[in-house]
C-alpha cells in the first residue's frame, strides 16, 4: 500500500471548494464541491490525493468523524504589525464620537504611529508573533500584512523589514503590502509627504513587499492623489490595492478598476457603476465587516448587491488597533448575521477567494492535489454549523503545510 505522512478519514463534510484558480463569483461562490465522508492524504507537506475512504500507509491518521474538514482560513486584508493598544477609544466611541474626531483628540492612528515609531523591532516581532499565533489557533493559515504605521521612510522600512522576518520565523504564510500612504503625517501637507513616499519610500520596497495600498478617503488621500501613487508603485513591481469608498462614496472602486487593483476593500459606500467596473476588471471586493461591527456603524458593505453585481468578494479581519480581531470565523459569522451572505458564500470568500485577494490560490484557498496541505478540521458536523454556533472557536485541529500545529 503506498503510504503518505497524513491521513485525515470520514470527514462528515469535506470541503474542498474545488474548481478554476480563479476567483469566484455569482452562482459559483455556493459551490464547495463537497465530499461526505472525505479523505484528505498528505505527503511531504502537500495534498497527494482527496475523495472518499481512501486506503494509504499513513505515519498519521486522524479520525475526523463527525467533523468538517475544510481549507485553512486566508486573511488578505491585515495591519497586523503595530505597537501599542487603544482600548481608551472605546469610551468615546460609546459616547457616539466619529473616528475623525477621535484622530482630532489624539487618538486613531496617530497614537499607533507614535508608538510604532517609538518600538524596536524585536517589540514588534514579538507583538506580531503573538497575534499570528492567535490567527492560526482560531484557523488562519495564510495572510496578508500592511505597513502604514511608520508614516516615515525609517519606520515603514521597518515594518517591511519585520513582516520580512515573520515570513521566515513563523509557520503562517504572510504576504506584505507597503501602505506608506495610509495617512499624512502631522505637519506635514498632503503634496509634500506624496513626494516622499514615492520618491523615498517607493524605491526601498523591492524585495519587501509585493503590493501597494492607499487609504482612498475623504480627508485622507483624493482619487487624483490615489492614482499618483499607485501607478508610480506600479513602476516598481508592486501590484495595486485600495482602501475604498469606506465612509463616503470618493469614486475607489472605479479607481481601482481603473488602475488594476487586485482588489478593492471596505466598499460599504461604494456606487453601482463602480461596482460594475470593478466585475468588469475581476477586481475582488474584500469586505471587513469586523470593522463597523466594532465601530458600531449601522451600516456594513452590501454584499448581496456586490455579490450580484458579479464581483468576486473575499472577507478579511482588518486586524488593526482599530479593529482587534484575530478570528476569521467571526468574519464569516458577521457575513451571514449582518451582511445576509449565506455560509457556502461566505466560506468561498474566505478561503479561495481571499487567496486570490493576495495572489496565493495556486497554493492555498483550497484542498486539491498539488496544494499546501493547510487544513482545518472543525468541531462542527457540517459547514451551515459554522456561522451558525457563534462566540467560541470551532476549530480543533490546524494543519499548516501537512504539520499538524
Amino acid at each position: 500500500m503506498e503510504s503518505v505522512d497524513l491521513l485525515i478519514t470520514h470527514a462528515n463534510e469535506l470541503l474542498t471548494l474545488k474548481g478554476p484558480k480563479k476567483p469566484r463569483i455569482l452562482e459559483q461562490m455556493k459551490k464547495l464541491s463537497i465530499i461526505i465522508d472525505g479523505s484528505v492524504a498528505v505527503r511531504n507537506g502537500l495534498i497527494v490525493d482527496v475523495g472518499r475512504n481512501l486506503r494509504y500507509d499513513a505515519e498519521t491518521i486522524i479520525d475526523a468523524t463527525g467533523k468538517l474538514v475544510m481549507p485553512g482560513f486566508v486573511d488578505p486584508h491585515t495591519h497586523v504589525v503595530f505597537a501599542g493598544s487603544r482600548e481608551f477609544e472605546l469610551g468615546l466611541k460609546l459616547a457616539g464620537v466619529p473616528y475623525m474626531e477621535i484622530l482630532k483628540r489624539g487618538g486613531g492612528i496617530f497614537h499607533t504611529v507614535e508608538a510604532t515609531r517609538k518600538a524596536s523591532p524585536a517589540q514588534l516581532l514579538q507583538q506580531s508573533k503573538r497575534r499570528l499565533d492567535t490567527m492560526l489557533s482560531y484557523g488562519t493559515t495564510s495572510c496578508e500584512a500592511k505597513t502604514g504605521y511608520g508614516l516615515d521612510v525609517g519606520t515603514e522600512l521597518k515594518l517591511l523589514k519585520v513582516q520580512k522576518k515573520l515570513q521566515k520565523t513563523h509557520p503562517m504564510d504572510l504576504v506584505s503590502t507597503f501602505l506608506g500612504a495610509h495617512a499624512v503625517p502631522k505637519h506635514q501637507q498632503a503634496a509634500e509627504y506624496i513626494r516622499t513616499v514615492i520618491a523615498e519610500m517607493l524605491p526601498k520596497t523591492k524585495g519587501l513587499a509585493r503590493f501597494c495600498d492607499v487609504f482612498c478617503e475623504k480627508g485622507v488621500f483624493t482619487v487624483p492623489q490615489a492614482r499618483k501613487i499607485l501607478e508610480a508603485a506600479k513602476q516598481y513591481g508592486l501590484v495595486p490595492k485600495i482602501h475604498a469608498d469606506e465612509i463616503v462614496h470618493t469614486g475607489g472602486a472605479s479607481l481601482a478598476a481603473e488602475v488594476g487593483a487586485i482588489s478593492a476593500d471596505h466598499l460599504l459606500q461604494s456606487s453601482e457603476a463602480g461596482l460594475q467596473a470593478m466585475a468588469q476588471k475581476n477586481v475582488i471586493g474584500v469586505l471587513l465587516p469586523g470593522t463597523p461591527f466594532c465601530l458600531m456603524m449601522q451600516q456594513y458593505a452590501p454584499a448581496r448587491k456586490i455579490i450580484d453585481c458579479g464581483v468576486p468578494v473575499a472577507l478579511a479581519t482588518d486586524l488593526n488597533p482599530n479593529c482587534w480581531t484575530e478570528n476569521m470565523q467571526l468574519m464569516i459569522q458577521l457575513a451571514c448575521l449582518k451582511m445576509q451572505m449565506t455560509p457556502a458564500e461566505a466560506i468561498t470568500a474566505a478561503t479561495v477567494n481571499a487567496a486570490c485577494a493576495i495572489g496565493m490560490q495556486n497554493t492555498v484557498g483550497s484542498l486539491e492535489i498539488g496544494k499546501q496541505a493547510d487544513v482545518l478540521i472543525l468541531d462542527c458536523p457540517n459547514h451551515q454549523f459554522l456561522p451558525y454556533h457563534f462566540g467560541v472557536n470551532l476549530v480543533e485541529t490546524v494543519i499548516k503545510k501537512g504539520h499538524v500545529l
